[in-house]
Protein backbone atom coordinates (compact mmCIF):
# COMPACT_ATOMS: atom_id res chain seq x y z
CA UNK A 1 0.00 0.00 0.00
CA UNK A 2 2.53 2.69 0.85
CA UNK A 3 4.63 1.61 -2.13
CA UNK A 4 1.68 2.41 -4.21
CA UNK A 5 1.00 5.78 -2.92
CA UNK A 6 4.73 6.83 -3.54
CA UNK A 7 4.81 5.74 -7.22
CA UNK A 8 1.56 7.87 -7.46
CA UNK A 9 3.19 10.59 -5.90
CA UNK A 10 6.28 9.87 -7.85
CA UNK A 11 4.61 9.94 -11.14
CA UNK A 12 3.08 13.16 -10.04
CA UNK A 13 5.86 14.88 -9.26
CA UNK A 14 7.51 14.07 -12.71
CA UNK A 15 3.92 14.96 -14.71
CA UNK A 16 5.24 18.69 -13.06
CA UNK A 17 8.41 18.41 -14.33
CA UNK A 18 7.27 17.85 -17.70
CA UNK A 19 8.52 14.04 -17.39
CA UNK A 20 6.27 11.23 -18.13
CA UNK A 21 7.87 7.24 -17.20
CA UNK A 22 6.40 6.58 -20.60
CA UNK A 23 8.59 9.44 -22.35
CA UNK A 24 11.46 8.65 -19.13
CA UNK A 25 11.71 4.99 -20.90
CA UNK A 26 11.26 6.65 -24.35
CA UNK A 27 14.28 8.35 -23.68
CA UNK A 28 16.11 6.30 -22.20
CA UNK A 29 15.68 3.71 -25.15
CA UNK A 30 16.49 6.28 -27.27
CA UNK A 31 19.71 7.25 -25.37
CA UNK A 32 20.66 3.55 -25.82
CA UNK A 33 19.99 2.84 -29.32
CA UNK A 34 22.33 5.63 -29.78
CA UNK A 35 25.05 3.93 -28.16
CA UNK A 36 24.32 1.10 -29.99
CA UNK A 37 24.28 3.16 -33.25
CA UNK A 38 27.84 4.62 -32.04
CA UNK A 39 29.23 0.86 -31.37
CA UNK A 40 28.19 -0.46 -34.46
CA UNK A 41 29.76 2.41 -36.33
CA UNK A 42 33.22 2.27 -34.67
CA UNK A 43 32.62 -1.87 -35.37
CA UNK A 44 31.98 -1.28 -38.80
CA UNK A 45 35.25 1.19 -39.05
CA UNK A 46 37.43 -1.68 -38.25
CA UNK A 47 36.58 -3.92 -40.67
CA UNK A 48 39.39 -3.42 -43.52
CA UNK A 49 38.71 -4.24 -46.95
CA UNK A 50 36.46 -6.25 -48.95
CA UNK A 51 32.47 -5.30 -48.78
CA UNK A 52 30.83 -3.32 -45.62
CA UNK A 53 28.44 -6.73 -44.92
CA UNK A 54 26.29 -4.46 -42.01
CA UNK A 55 26.17 -1.83 -45.00
CA UNK A 56 25.00 -4.50 -47.26
CA UNK A 57 22.61 -6.13 -44.68
CA UNK A 58 21.33 -2.67 -43.90
CA UNK A 59 20.75 -1.46 -47.26
CA UNK A 60 18.83 -4.88 -47.83
CA UNK A 61 16.52 -3.88 -45.02
CA UNK A 62 15.83 -0.57 -46.32
CA UNK A 63 15.01 -1.89 -49.46
CA UNK A 64 12.44 -4.13 -47.95
CA UNK A 65 14.12 -7.57 -49.84
CA UNK A 66 13.11 -10.80 -48.44
CA UNK A 67 14.61 -14.26 -48.64
CA UNK A 68 18.62 -15.40 -48.44
CA UNK A 69 21.13 -12.93 -48.88
CA UNK A 70 22.97 -12.74 -52.81
CA UNK A 71 25.43 -14.40 -52.10
CA UNK A 72 27.56 -13.03 -55.13
CA UNK A 73 27.19 -10.07 -53.33
CA UNK A 74 29.28 -11.38 -50.96
CA UNK A 75 33.26 -11.96 -50.98
CA UNK A 76 33.81 -14.97 -52.87
CA UNK A 77 35.50 -17.17 -49.64
CA UNK A 78 32.67 -16.16 -47.35
CA UNK A 79 30.21 -17.44 -50.40
CA UNK A 80 31.94 -20.66 -50.50
CA UNK A 81 32.41 -21.20 -46.57
CA UNK A 82 28.24 -21.05 -46.71
CA UNK A 83 27.57 -22.64 -49.40
CA UNK A 84 30.21 -25.72 -48.25
CA UNK A 85 27.42 -26.37 -45.32
CA UNK A 86 24.97 -27.61 -47.90
CA UNK A 87 24.14 -31.31 -49.08
CA UNK A 88 24.46 -32.35 -52.74
CA UNK A 89 20.66 -31.85 -53.10
CA UNK A 90 20.69 -28.43 -52.13
CA UNK A 91 23.44 -27.72 -53.68
CA UNK A 92 21.98 -28.80 -57.10
CA UNK A 93 19.03 -26.32 -56.05
CA UNK A 94 21.32 -23.56 -55.32
CA UNK A 95 23.35 -24.01 -58.63
CA UNK A 96 19.76 -22.52 -60.26
CA UNK A 97 20.45 -19.33 -58.73
CA UNK A 98 23.75 -18.89 -58.09
CA UNK A 99 25.12 -21.06 -61.39
CA UNK A 100 28.93 -20.05 -60.59
CA UNK A 101 29.10 -20.38 -57.34
CA UNK A 102 27.53 -23.79 -56.74
CA UNK A 103 29.14 -25.29 -59.59
CA UNK A 104 32.54 -24.99 -58.09
CA UNK A 105 34.88 -28.01 -58.10
CA UNK A 106 35.88 -27.53 -54.97
CA UNK A 107 32.73 -27.59 -53.58
CA UNK A 108 31.69 -30.70 -55.22
CA UNK A 109 35.58 -32.46 -54.57
CA UNK A 110 34.47 -31.57 -50.65
CA UNK A 111 30.61 -33.00 -50.76
CA UNK A 112 32.71 -36.27 -52.29
CA UNK A 113 35.59 -37.06 -49.82
CA UNK A 114 33.45 -36.05 -46.98
CA UNK A 115 31.15 -39.09 -48.26
CA UNK A 116 33.54 -41.11 -49.79
CA UNK A 117 36.95 -40.74 -48.25
CA UNK A 118 38.81 -43.35 -50.68
CA UNK A 119 38.95 -43.68 -54.06
CA UNK A 120 41.32 -44.83 -56.40
CA UNK A 121 40.33 -41.86 -58.90
CA UNK A 122 41.31 -39.37 -56.74
CA UNK A 123 45.02 -40.25 -56.63
CA UNK A 124 44.86 -40.11 -60.71
CA UNK A 125 45.12 -37.52 -63.42
CA UNK A 126 41.56 -36.53 -64.30
CA UNK A 127 40.63 -37.87 -67.73
CA UNK A 128 38.99 -34.93 -69.89
CA UNK A 129 35.81 -33.52 -69.27
CA UNK A 130 35.97 -34.44 -65.84
CA UNK A 131 33.96 -32.90 -62.69
CA UNK A 132 33.64 -33.64 -58.94
CA UNK A 133 29.89 -33.18 -59.71
CA UNK A 134 29.45 -35.64 -62.14
CA UNK A 135 31.35 -37.81 -59.71
CA UNK A 136 29.54 -37.43 -56.89
CA UNK A 137 26.36 -39.03 -59.15
CA UNK A 138 28.12 -41.79 -60.21
CA UNK A 139 29.38 -42.65 -56.65
CA UNK A 140 26.14 -41.97 -55.43
CA UNK A 141 24.71 -43.90 -58.13
CA UNK A 142 27.12 -47.06 -57.24
CA UNK A 143 26.50 -46.73 -53.61
CA UNK A 144 22.40 -47.88 -54.47
CA UNK A 145 23.37 -50.45 -56.49
CA UNK A 146 25.79 -51.75 -54.50
CA UNK A 147 23.35 -51.65 -51.41
CA UNK A 148 20.76 -53.32 -54.27
CA UNK A 149 24.18 -55.94 -54.90
CA UNK A 150 27.05 -55.69 -53.62
CA UNK A 151 28.58 -57.41 -57.09
CA UNK A 152 27.02 -55.20 -59.26
CA UNK A 153 27.70 -52.10 -56.98
CA UNK A 154 31.71 -52.82 -56.75
CA UNK A 155 31.51 -53.48 -61.19
CA UNK A 156 29.43 -50.29 -61.42
CA UNK A 157 32.62 -48.30 -59.84
CA UNK A 158 35.15 -50.19 -61.72
CA UNK A 159 33.12 -49.30 -65.23
CA UNK A 160 33.77 -45.34 -64.58
CA UNK A 161 36.95 -46.15 -63.19
CA UNK A 162 36.28 -44.86 -60.04
CA UNK A 163 37.75 -48.54 -58.24
CA UNK A 164 40.83 -49.90 -59.27
CA UNK A 165 40.22 -53.84 -59.21
CA UNK A 166 42.01 -54.67 -56.30
CA UNK A 167 41.13 -55.66 -52.65
CA UNK A 168 43.26 -53.17 -51.65
CA UNK A 169 41.72 -50.52 -53.05
CA UNK A 170 38.07 -51.91 -52.57
CA UNK A 171 39.10 -52.64 -49.08
CA UNK A 172 40.28 -48.54 -48.36
CA UNK A 173 36.90 -47.92 -50.07
CA UNK A 174 34.57 -49.65 -47.78
CA UNK A 175 36.51 -48.38 -44.52
CA UNK A 176 36.29 -44.97 -45.88
CA UNK A 177 32.39 -44.89 -46.80
CA UNK A 178 29.50 -44.87 -44.45
CA UNK A 179 26.31 -44.58 -47.11
CA UNK A 180 26.83 -48.90 -48.02
CA UNK A 181 24.42 -51.14 -45.73
CA UNK A 182 25.98 -52.83 -43.25
CA UNK A 183 24.18 -56.17 -44.25
CA UNK A 184 24.71 -56.20 -47.76
CA UNK A 185 28.20 -55.18 -46.82
CA UNK A 186 28.73 -58.33 -44.59
CA UNK A 187 27.38 -60.73 -47.16
CA UNK A 188 29.85 -59.14 -49.59
CA UNK A 189 32.54 -59.86 -46.92
CA UNK A 190 31.66 -62.90 -46.02
CA UNK A 191 32.43 -64.43 -49.82
CA UNK A 192 35.30 -61.66 -50.65
CA UNK A 193 37.39 -63.07 -47.82
CA UNK A 194 40.50 -61.44 -49.87
CA UNK A 195 38.63 -58.01 -49.41
CA UNK A 196 38.10 -59.02 -45.97
CA UNK A 197 41.96 -59.75 -45.02
CA UNK A 198 42.97 -56.02 -46.05
CA UNK A 199 40.35 -54.61 -44.14
CA UNK A 200 41.36 -55.52 -41.30
CA UNK A 201 44.99 -54.67 -41.58
CA UNK A 202 43.32 -51.27 -41.98
CA UNK A 203 42.93 -50.82 -38.33
CA UNK A 204 45.16 -49.63 -35.80
CA UNK A 205 44.18 -51.07 -32.37
CA UNK A 206 47.73 -49.47 -31.00
CA UNK A 207 47.20 -48.69 -27.38
CA UNK A 208 43.01 -49.34 -27.20
CA UNK A 209 42.05 -51.18 -24.38
CA UNK A 210 40.17 -55.26 -26.12
CA UNK A 211 36.76 -54.62 -25.64
CA UNK A 212 36.77 -50.94 -27.20
CA UNK A 213 39.06 -52.29 -29.84
CA UNK A 214 36.53 -54.68 -30.56
CA UNK A 215 33.59 -52.31 -31.01
CA UNK A 216 35.63 -50.08 -33.20
CA UNK A 217 36.45 -53.39 -35.22
CA UNK A 218 32.34 -54.03 -35.43
CA UNK A 219 31.60 -51.03 -36.38
CA UNK A 220 33.35 -51.28 -39.33
CA UNK A 221 32.84 -54.68 -40.35
CA UNK A 222 29.29 -55.85 -38.76
CA UNK A 223 29.28 -59.23 -36.80
CA UNK A 224 26.70 -61.90 -38.21
CA UNK A 225 23.22 -62.08 -36.19
CA UNK A 226 24.42 -65.95 -35.39
CA UNK A 227 27.15 -68.06 -34.40
CA UNK A 228 28.80 -69.58 -37.36
CA UNK A 229 32.17 -69.92 -39.24
CA UNK A 230 32.12 -66.58 -40.22
CA UNK A 231 31.98 -64.96 -36.71
CA UNK A 232 34.95 -67.19 -35.54
CA UNK A 233 36.78 -65.89 -38.56
CA UNK A 234 36.06 -62.56 -37.82
CA UNK A 235 37.33 -62.96 -34.13
CA UNK A 236 40.33 -65.12 -35.51
CA UNK A 237 41.43 -61.89 -37.58
CA UNK A 238 41.08 -59.61 -34.91
CA UNK A 239 42.81 -61.40 -32.50
CA UNK A 240 46.20 -61.70 -34.83
CA UNK A 241 45.77 -58.02 -35.80
CA UNK A 242 45.50 -56.97 -31.92
CA UNK A 243 48.43 -58.58 -30.87
CA UNK A 244 50.14 -57.13 -34.27
CA UNK A 245 49.23 -53.82 -33.02
CA UNK A 246 49.99 -54.51 -29.07
CA UNK A 247 53.36 -56.22 -28.75
CA UNK A 248 54.44 -54.99 -26.11
CA UNK A 249 51.27 -55.27 -24.08
CA UNK A 250 51.07 -59.12 -25.16
CA UNK A 251 54.51 -59.37 -23.75
CA UNK A 252 54.15 -57.62 -20.98
CA UNK A 253 50.54 -59.68 -20.01
CA UNK A 254 51.44 -62.54 -21.42
CA UNK A 255 48.21 -63.09 -24.26
CA UNK A 256 48.75 -64.65 -27.36
CA UNK A 257 46.48 -64.50 -30.59
CA UNK A 258 44.66 -67.84 -29.03
CA UNK A 259 43.73 -66.10 -25.69
CA UNK A 260 42.95 -63.04 -27.23
CA UNK A 261 40.41 -65.81 -29.23
CA UNK A 262 39.04 -66.47 -25.67
CA UNK A 263 38.64 -63.30 -24.24
CA UNK A 264 37.18 -61.74 -27.29
CA UNK A 265 34.21 -64.91 -27.32
CA UNK A 266 33.92 -63.92 -23.35
CA UNK A 267 33.21 -60.90 -24.05
CA UNK A 268 30.74 -61.57 -26.85
CA UNK A 269 29.27 -63.89 -23.85
CA UNK A 270 28.98 -61.50 -21.66
CA UNK A 271 27.52 -58.65 -23.69
CA UNK A 272 24.63 -60.59 -24.71
CA UNK A 273 24.10 -61.86 -20.42
CA UNK A 274 24.22 -58.38 -19.73
CA UNK A 275 22.54 -56.64 -22.05
CA UNK A 276 19.73 -59.17 -23.40
CA UNK A 277 15.94 -58.54 -21.50
CA UNK A 278 15.54 -62.31 -21.96
CA UNK A 279 18.20 -63.22 -19.47
CA UNK A 280 16.82 -63.10 -15.49
CA UNK A 281 20.06 -64.46 -13.56
CA UNK A 282 22.97 -61.77 -14.77
CA UNK A 283 26.26 -63.00 -14.71
CA UNK A 284 28.39 -61.55 -11.43
CA UNK A 285 31.59 -60.64 -11.94
CA UNK A 286 33.24 -63.07 -10.00
CA UNK A 287 31.35 -65.48 -12.31
CA UNK A 288 33.10 -63.88 -15.31
CA UNK A 289 36.51 -63.84 -13.65
CA UNK A 290 36.24 -67.43 -13.02
CA UNK A 291 34.54 -68.51 -15.95
CA UNK A 292 37.33 -66.76 -18.23
CA UNK A 293 40.47 -67.80 -16.31
CA UNK A 294 39.24 -71.33 -16.60
CA UNK A 295 39.42 -71.08 -20.69
CA UNK A 296 42.76 -69.09 -20.37
CA UNK A 297 44.34 -69.60 -16.51
CA UNK A 298 47.38 -66.84 -17.88
CA UNK A 299 45.40 -64.24 -17.28
CA UNK A 300 45.56 -61.99 -14.19
CA UNK A 301 42.29 -61.59 -12.51
CA UNK A 302 42.55 -57.77 -12.59
CA UNK A 303 42.36 -57.71 -16.03
CA UNK A 304 39.83 -59.95 -16.42
CA UNK A 305 38.04 -57.94 -13.85
CA UNK A 306 38.83 -54.97 -15.79
CA UNK A 307 36.88 -56.51 -18.52
CA UNK A 308 34.15 -57.40 -17.10
CA UNK A 309 33.46 -53.97 -15.95
CA UNK A 310 33.79 -52.35 -19.45
CA UNK A 311 30.97 -54.30 -21.19
CA UNK A 312 28.80 -53.53 -17.44
CA UNK A 313 29.44 -49.90 -17.65
CA UNK A 314 29.75 -48.97 -22.04
CA UNK A 315 27.58 -51.78 -23.32
CA UNK A 316 27.45 -54.49 -26.30
CA UNK A 317 30.56 -54.59 -28.49
CA UNK A 318 28.93 -56.02 -30.94
CA UNK A 319 25.69 -53.93 -30.99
Amino acid sequence: MGQGLWRVARNQQLQQEGYSEQGYLSREQSRRMAAGSISNTSHRKQVQGGIDIYHLLKTRKSKEQEGFINLEMLPPELSFTILSYLNATDLCLASCVWQDLANDELLWQGLCKSTWGHCSIYNKNPPLGFSFRKLYMQLDEGSLTFNANPDEGVNYFMSKGILDDSPKEIAKFIFCTRTLNWKKLRIYLDERRDVLDDLVTLHNFRNQFLPNALREFFRHIHAPEERGEYLETLITKFSHRFCACNPDLMRELGLSPDAVYVLCYSLILLSIDLTSPHVKNKMSKREFIRNTRRAAQNISEDFVGHLYDNIYLIGHVAA
